[in-house]
């Protein structure tokens, strides 16, 4: 039999458990953690191939805006209007639903980059009379744009990775890094430095192959008997290439007239 001590002690629990019904816990936010096997790298040259799997430019433009803008999906992608493209500034507005109850979180203006641009214009052109937004065929909550998307990239000749869109998102935060400073990456992306850090900036292979291509920086030891006129001067290391670089333009297929494509696929 356990001690006196015990049963008083699980007397008083039970005591106190009935006098509560509010669960102590209820405030407390579970714990969010990052995990590196999901993390996954697309390439520009993986990305070519997918667009070139999608079966119309309104899909064009999903996978574009995930990947070069660094749009989350669904709710940046369905929320961009046509009037948030400043054709002539270069700019692109983009609402956030996520982030819209912090104070001034609720947009952000992301460069008109290069490889997002042709898509736009592509999207904006076909855009029918009153048209107020670029993604108008994938708007429904019910469909499941991660099966579809699934489906694309196996038509591609690619596997699917673990986090469809994040990771793209997650692949533009990290090629970015490369090329600008961590704070105007991490406003064009709407997210914190910490953030980025934690689920977002990826080591890539290109990385692997920057680093060993650099020359070993340790001069070989000359004998010290020798005259100092005879030790080889020492080489100048050669000056690399940047690591970075903007992915080329991707040639754009030509695209019926609105209302005359096939219902795409949609789960």
């Amino acid at each position: 039999m356990p001690p006196v001590s015990t049963w008083v002690l699980v007397a008083t629990c039970r005591s106190s458990t009935a006098l509560t019904t509010d669960n102590p816990f209820a405030k407390l936010k579970g714990a969010s953690v990052s995990n590196a096997a999901r993390q996954f790298f697309i390439t520009c040259d993986m990305t070519a191939k997918v667009l070139d799997a999608c079966p119309d430019s309104q899909w064009w433009l999903v996978v574009a805006l995930c990947r070069y803008g660094g749009l989350r999906c669904p709710s940046e992608l369905v929320g961009l209007q046509l009037a948030d493209v400043d054709w002539d500034a270069g700019r692109v507005r983009v609402t956030s639903p996520k982030t819209e109850h912090h104070e001034g979180k609720g947009e952000r203006f992301i460069p008109l980059f290069p490889e997002l641009r042709p898509h736009l214009e592509a999207v904006w052109y076909e855009a029918p009379e009153g048209a107020t937004h670029f993604i108008t065929r994938y708007r429904d909550p019910a469909q499941n744009l991660r099966t579809t998307f699934q489906k694309i990239i196996h038509r591609a000749g690619l596997k699917p990775w673990l986090k469809l869109f994040q990771n793209l998102r997650s692949s533009r935060q990290t090629e970015l890094e490369e090329s600008y400073p961590s704070h105007v990456v991490c406003a064009w992306m709407g997210n914190s430095r910490a953030v980025a850090q934690k689920y977002y900036l990826q080591v890539t292979d290109e990385h692997f192959a920057k680093a060993a291509q650099n020359p070993a920086q340790s001069a070989h030891a000359t004998d010290r008997t020798e005259p100092q006129a005879a030790a080889a001067a020492p080489k100048q290391t050669p000056v690399l290439p940047g690591f970075a670089s903007n992915c080329e333009y991707l040639p754009l297929r030509p695209v019926g007239d609105t209302g005359l494509e096939p219902v795409t696929l949609s789960v």
